[in-house]
């Protein structure tokens, strides 16, 4: 199998690109950068934007399979930044299968294309989108989702897998920003209500891509739909976010603000951003605000049965190795392979 993974030199994107070398694919990466340790993989490297077409039908040249991983995420930023590289992105992506006849497209999404901004525990995939977003990236995934699994027909087969919380080692994202939050001082509590929260190792999330792909194509039982995937074990949120920061040698959070008051905070940081066109982020806005507390948790009974999901990474054995990865120095930019 020749794939395309979109976003190879990214967190999940890397893990997915070496599983599928491991098992003997030639693999094709479009990033912006270039990554010396996709090369030293045997990773065609082809550096461009998802947002031009050129470049993306050039990176899908004789694939039989596309893994769309690449993604703006975050919680600020224009409209314009975040639509370009989610949706008109994804339109390329579907447009190179098109193009060059790829019956496979495996696609990341996320569950917040689904949140509203109340409390979801045990959610399915029968959750709808909601009719109002407060951040331009579930909104702009949403908008990509639906392309997707649109898409899906007898001449290309479309799966959308919806991880919940990414982290482990060579995380660039959520392992740094609660870490780094943690040594400022700056973290404090949302409410006091125990929420239970989802997340999933790096490795597992990865390997539901590898046997999403296993299982589609046109007319099967997964082409056309989205699945949750998460380690099956939810967690206290702040329980969650203290055992990374004692991976990270960082003293537990102390103190907290009711959800009202973040809220609150969030708008006016919002507000302030926007009047004075600051950069950077926010240090809150209202999607974090209602993130932070509320219970996300999901019911994966539906990927164990059609992809065969099982997670083989338990979270005390991936907090293991997370603690060991952060111990380390490693200078490599691509520090997980």
């Amino acid at each position: 199998m020749k794939a395309l993974v979109t976003g190879g030199g990214g967190f999940l994107g890397g893990v997915i690109v070496r599983m599928l070398r491991e098992q003997g694919d030639q693999v094709v990466s479009i990033s912006r950068s270039s990554y010396p340790a996709l090369t030293s993989l045997g990773v065609e490297q082809v550096q461009g934007d998802l947002a031009d077409q050129a470049a993306v039908l050039k990176a899908a040249q004789s694939c039989d399979i596309i893994f769309h991983v690449a993604a703006k995420a975050g919680i600020w930023g224009s409209y314009n930044d975040f639509y370009q590289a989610n949706v008109t992105g994804t339109g390329n992506v579907l447009e190179a299968c098109r193009v060059h006849g790829i019956t496979q497209l495996v696609y990341t999404s996320s569950p917040s294309v689904v949140f509203d901004g109340n409390d979801v525990e045990g959610g399915n995939e029968s959750l709808p989108y909601p009719e109002h977003f407060e951040a331009f990236y579930p909104q702009t995934k949403a908008l990509a989702e639906q392309l997707v699994l649109a898409a899906n027909s007898p001449q290309l087969a479309t799966v959308s897998l919806r991880p919940h919380l990414i982290w482990g080692p060579g995380d660039n994202h959520l392992v740094p920003r609660i870490i780094a939050k943690g040594k400022s001082g700056r973290l404090r509590r949302i409410g006091n209500r125990p929420c239970l929260v989802d997340t999933v190792y790096v490795d597992n999330a990865a390997r539901a891509h590898l046997q999403a792909a296993e299982r589609l194509a046109p007319g099967s039982v997964i082409a056309g739909k989205a699945y949750f995937i998460s380690n099956g074990e939810p967690v206290q949120l702040w329980d969650m976010v203290n055992r990374i920061l004692a991976a990270g040698g960082v003293a537990p959070v102390k103190g907290s603000i009711s959800p009202k008051a973040a809220y609150a905070v969030g708008t006016m940081c919002e507000g302030i951003w926007k009047l004075l066109n600051l950069s950077g982020e926010p240090p809150m806005t209202r999607f974090v605000a209602k993130e932070l507390a509320t219970a996300h948790w999901f019911d994966i009974s539906a990927a164990r049965r059609d992809l065969g999901y099982q997670p083989q990474v338990t979270l005390d054995e991936g907090l293991v190795r997370l603690q060991k990865w952060l111990a380390e120095t490693r200078p490599s930019p691509f520090p997980f392979l």
